[in-house]
């Protein structure tokens, strides 16, 4: 049934990472979301109320919470989809990032709710009356909630949305709390053990674990996380094939929201060739890297000696010792400057999250070791972070 309606209401809909064809595919799956958690409402509260099951009844109106959810989720992808503007120039893609965090507040709010009358009803327990009719109700809405966990989560996939995606666990949490209260049903029948009060905790416990996985995914995003190593091997693979730029550092990867990147990064060219030449070089492969993963691309150029055997055989020691203290720090910018008394070897180390020692212990350990190798040369460190966003 999407497909048709994807096929109707989204054009050009294999294009993922075009904007607008992101923001109706939100709207659409919102919409489509809001249809079906009303429906389900309806039905489970009508038919809780007959039974007399809070399990039940919190159910529904969890599935009323998951319609403003996905109210919420229109909005986020309408909003985010706004064009630039003064006050905001890099767009406002990351309110889909918040509208996720509201989403999730919402589905927390409604875990503490139905915790509040499961424990009611363990202290004051009432009867609950189980028929055909109710069971079939539940049945139907494990299978529209799995539906729904389905379609969410092959579209969040498409698009890289972290809320849609949020929404798609919310759907597939609800299966699992709806089937709890499938068993508390039957369980109830053969004992007067308050079965559903205690079904209800677990619908609870589902619902709050859901709303915390949702925040964490969406909180990441706006504090800032680091790239991918898919992503920088993908970008530094590109860089590459633009001949002679022959190695990159120094990259930054700033996420203003789904398809809005801002990267930045250092590219090394052979210093002894012609800078107009070299500029053109930069030029294209700038435009090539921002057509090829939809983002602005700002690339400084690095100008390094690759003639000097002398100044390779050091970075070569360099990268060895490195090495030795940490397999994941990487160095650049490496200059050999030499002097009638001792020769000053200067360059930038990449000290990864892994690396507990300081960054002047750090200095002070490689600068020993390199003395230790090479007397009378002396390092003059600058410790950079590593990749970041």
């Amino acid at each position: 049934m999407l497909k048709l309606l994807v096929k109707i209401f989204v054009k050009n809909s294999n294009n993922y990472t075009d904007p607008k064809v992101r923001s109706d595919y939100g709207v659409l799956c919102g919409a489509f979301g809001i249809f079906w958690n009303l429906i389900l409402f309806a039905a489970k509260f009508i038919f809780g109320t007959i039974s007399a099951s809070i399990a039940l009844v919190a159910d529904a109106f969890n599935n009323l919470s998951d319609a403003a959810s996905s109210i919420v989720q229109i909005l986020g992808f309408k909003l985010s989809s706004k064009k630039p503007d003064p006050e905001h120039p890099f767009g406002h893609g990351r309110i889909e990032y918040i509208a996720g965090l509201i989403i999730s507040f919402l589905i927390l709010i409604m875990a503490v709710e139905l915790f509040k009358s499961s424990i009611e009803a363990l202290i004051n327990p009432q009867s609950v009356q189980f028929s055909t009719a109710t069971l079939i109700i539940m049945i139907f809405a494990i299978a529209v909630k799995f539906y729904m966990f389905f379609y969410n989560h092959s579209v969040a996939k498409k698009i890289n949305s972290v809320s849609m995606e949020a929404t798609a666990k919310d759907s597939l949490s609800d299966t699992i709390s709806t089937f709890a209260v499938i068993v508390s049903f039957v369980i109830s029948r053969f004992t007067t053990f308050p079965v559903d009060g205690i079904a209800g905790l677990v619908v609870a416990f589902f619902i709050l674990k859901t709303g915390i996985e949702s925040a964490k995914e969406t909180i990441e995003p706006l504090l800032g996380t680091s790239p991918s190593a898919e992503f920088v091997d993908q970008i530094y693979e590109e860089l590459l094939s633009h001949k002679p730029i022959c190695g990159m550092h120094d990259l930054v990867v700033h996420d203003y929201g789904p398809g809005r990147l801002m990267i930045s990064l250092h590219a090394e060219v052979p210093g002894d060739m012609d800078i107009f030449e070299l500029h053109d070089v930069i030029d294209v492969a700038e435009v090539s890297i921002a057509m090829k993963f939809n983002c602005h691309v700002i690339i400084h150029m690095d100008p390094i000696d690759t003639k000097n055997k002398k100044l390779s055989e050091m970075k070569e020691m360099l990268k060895e010792e490195l090495a030795s203290i940490n397999g994941e720090i990487t160095c650049h910018d490496v200059r050999m400057v030499p002097g009638p008394s001792h020769t000053n070897l200067i360059f930038d180390i990449v000290k990864p999250f892994s690396c507990s020692l300081s960054d002047d212990e750090l200095k002070e350990l490689v600068g020993k070791k390199i003395m230790a190798r090479c007397q009378n040369t002396f390092c003059v460190i600058t410790v950079d972070q590593p990749f970041v966003n």
